[in-house]
């Protein structure tokens, strides 16, 4: 069983975990609906009223927000708004225990699924600990299973329009200027100006800056056509670049620099959670023939 899957339910983006418990349903139930018990496992403190949610986070400068109940049905299923989001607990009794059905209506949008699966897989096995009355410590690495989250829900992939290349990534909730600071190399380039080389990519050399708005925009020409990296960043849907490249006629093909762009981009995120690369050849050329088999 796939530990996560990514779906598109009347037209929204929903993150749907499945995990089974050796324990029965009622126990199970407290610990998904009761306050006191989601503090040892839940991402944040919950404050329940009247089917009014109130959420803090352990960082008391960030704002966790707030919610209603959705539905309750115990010992069953537990539905609630959390900001833009919908979560829903549904248990279901099996011998020996019961499976859990987690499943996230993501507000934001698709991109930051990598992340909440991560999230989520990490928090379930903190409940399970809790169960079995364990103790329970975060795994150290996150960017190896954010990357298999978004490669395996295709949140990697470019796509091509009239000749324009985009990409849109999540970027976790990195501040704008560190992931500035990485993608100029630690420099602001003036307009007419050279843009730096972490602006390009293995296909691309970068050219004069046509547009620069530190710290969320960056846009220069070169051989291959205009080259665009924007930077946005939200409290709730996390930091997001998107990059777009109007490919010109001549010195690279479509393929070759969407798979260019996609290992930029993949080197990016690695960097931002702390993990210098190279630049893998073979895997560019792997993802050419891929993009080569959708875009020739």
């Amino acid at each position: 069983m796939r530990d996560a899957r990514l779906e598109t339910i009347d037209g929204k983006p929903v993150l749907r975990l499945e995990r089974r418990f050796a324990h029965p349903v009622s126990k199970v139930w407290r610990a998904v609906s009761e306050p006191a018990e989601l503090a040892h496992w839940f991402p944040a403190e919950v404050e329940l009223e009247n089917g009014r949610m109130r959420f803090a986070f352990p960082d008391p400068t960030m704002d966790a927000g707030e919610g209603r109940v959705l539905e309750l049905d115990p010992p069953r299923v537990f539905a609630f708004e959390w900001n833009e989001d919908v979560l829903r607990f549904e248990l279901l009794p099996e011998p020996g225990g019961c499976l859990l059905v987690l499943t996230q209506v993501i507000g934001a949008g698709p991109l930051g699924a990598g992340r909440n699966a991560v999230g989520w897989r990490t928090c379930l096995e903190a409940l399970d600990a809790r169960l079995g009355d364990r103790p329970f410590t975060a795994p150290p690495d996150r960017l190896g299973p954010i990357e298999l989250h978004v490669r395996e829900f295709g949140l990697d992939r470019g796509e091509v329009a009239d000749g324009r290349i985009r990409f849109s990534r999540d970027l976790v909730w990195r501040p704008l200027a560190e992931v500035w600071a990485v993608l100029t190399g630690g420099g602001t380039p003036a307009v007419g100006d050279a843009a730096p080389e972490s602006a390009g990519c293995s296909r691309v050399r970068p050219g004069p800056v046509v547009v620069v708005e530190e710290p969320t925009l960056l846009e220069f020409d070169s051989s291959s056509g205009r080259v665009r990296w924007e930077l946005s960043s939200d409290p709730v849907g996390g930091t997001v670049v998107t990059l777009t490249h109007v490919v010109g006629a001549g010195e690279v093909s479509v393929p070759a620099a969407l798979a260019a762009w996609h290992v930029r981009l993949d080197l990016l995120f690695a960097a931002l959670l702390g993990e210098e690369r190279p630049w893998p050849e073979e895997g560019e050329n792997g993802l050419a023939a891929d993009y080569a088999v959708i875009h020739n």
